[in-house]
């Protein structure tokens, strides 16, 4: 693999899978490779970040500095160096999976995804046997503790991972096996590319416009995006020269399948700050109305874009969306109840 066709293999699996050894491996096995360990991004935060910061999170991949220090490290390695860059990283939160690999995709750069999935009884007797540096006492709370703790957290990602990576049993295979059957899976394209939207990041202000649609109960329409964390509403950014309604109008047809008979109304029009790396700018709400009953059977989810859809009535989406959509949620849902659109001004009404 040359300069053209840079890519990450990203090797995913619970601690103690045997990752780092398999990566390290696979390094020695792929042309143009180079090994590049997320865990040194953690490392240098830890390093960084106030103690008082570090001290509200219990794994710094909870940091979004780090999630973000990791696309851009990554994405600024492979640019130096090119080729594969071979990642060893345990990401058991899909949100942060959507997050990371959305990142590399709106720079253009290939994830093909692989799981190190051992039998648990075999994990747990490798947890337990593992030479580890340090007295026994603080290598079996500090790192064989983690590593247990996690057993369950895996288990039940299992669903989405099985159903996102190529998964591989190592548990009867060497490190040097392990990295043979993953460069034969990335030869072959047993292990694709993920399938994920590339997104490119704003370099300003944007305008999007989202669409509210609801069921017989007035229950609203939430979409799961694949290259992002939480959910969110169909809609997406209006382009030059586009009127927001007919974006909206758009997007909806793209993203679900579903043509609106009619054009939506403004509920809210909501000024988002910025927030670095994000650029802010204005957030349109419209009212798509009520699908006819049976309309969720129609539905037509793009897989690289979106993952899943579900009706949520108000108190259920504070759960789904993120802090600052579900207030823009709650005021649209209250000018849709008013019949008059509010302003908002980082979720707040204005006037």
């Amino acid at each position: 693999m040359g300069r053209g066709v840079d890519v990450i293999v990203w090797i995913n699996g619970t601690f103690g899978a045997g990752k780092t050894s398999t990566a390290r491996e696979l390094t020695g096995i792929l042309p143009d490779s180079t090994l590049f360990d997320p865990e040194f991004v953690g490392d240098a935060l830890r390093v960084l970040l106030p103690r008082k910061r570090l001290a509200e999170v219990s794994d710094y991949q909870d940091l979004p500095s780090w999630r973000r220090l990791v696309v851009d490290t990554a994405a600024a390695v492979l640019g130096e160096v090119g080729g594969v860059l071979v990642v060893p990283m345990t990401l058991l939160r899909q949100e942060y999976r959507d997050e990371i690999f959305g990142g590399l995709a709106a720079r253009r750069i290939p994830v093909r995804h692989v799981l190190l999935a051992p039998a648990e009884t075999i994990l747990r007797h490798r947890i337990a046997t593992r030479e580890e540096p340090g007295a026994q006492q603080d290598v079996d709370l500090r790192v064989r503790q983690w590593a247990y703790d996690h057993i369950p957290a895996y288990r039940q990602a299992l669903g989405w991972l099985t159903a996102d990576a190529h998964v591989l049993d190592n548990g009867a295979l060497s490190a040097r096996q392990s990295a043979e059957r993953i460069a034969e899976a990335v030869r072959t394209e047993a292990a694709p590319v993920c399938d994920i939207v590339q997104t490119p990041d704003p370099t300003r202000e944007t305008v999007a416009a989202g669409v509210l649609l609801f069921d017989e109960q007035d229950r609203v329409l939430l979409v799961d995006p694949t290259y992002k964390a939480g959910w969110e509403f169909p809609g997406g950014v209006v382009e030059a020269g586009e009127a927001p309604a007919r974006a909206g109008v758009r997007e909806v047809a793209e993203e679900l399948g579903l043509v609106l008979e009619r054009p939506p109304g403004l509920l809210v029009v909501d000024w988002e700050r910025p927030h670095p790396p994000g650029y802010g700018g204005l957030r349109l709400l419209f009212d798509g109305g009520r699908l006819p009953a049976g309309a969720g059977a129609r539905l037509r989810l793009p897989g690289p874009e979106l993952r899943a859809w579900r009706f949520a009535t108000e108190d259920e989406a504070a759960d789904m969306l993120p802090p600052h959509r579900h207030e823009r949620l709650r005021w649209a849902l209250r000018a849709r109840e008013r019949g008059r659109p509010l302003y908002l001004e980082a979720g707040v009404p204005v006037g």
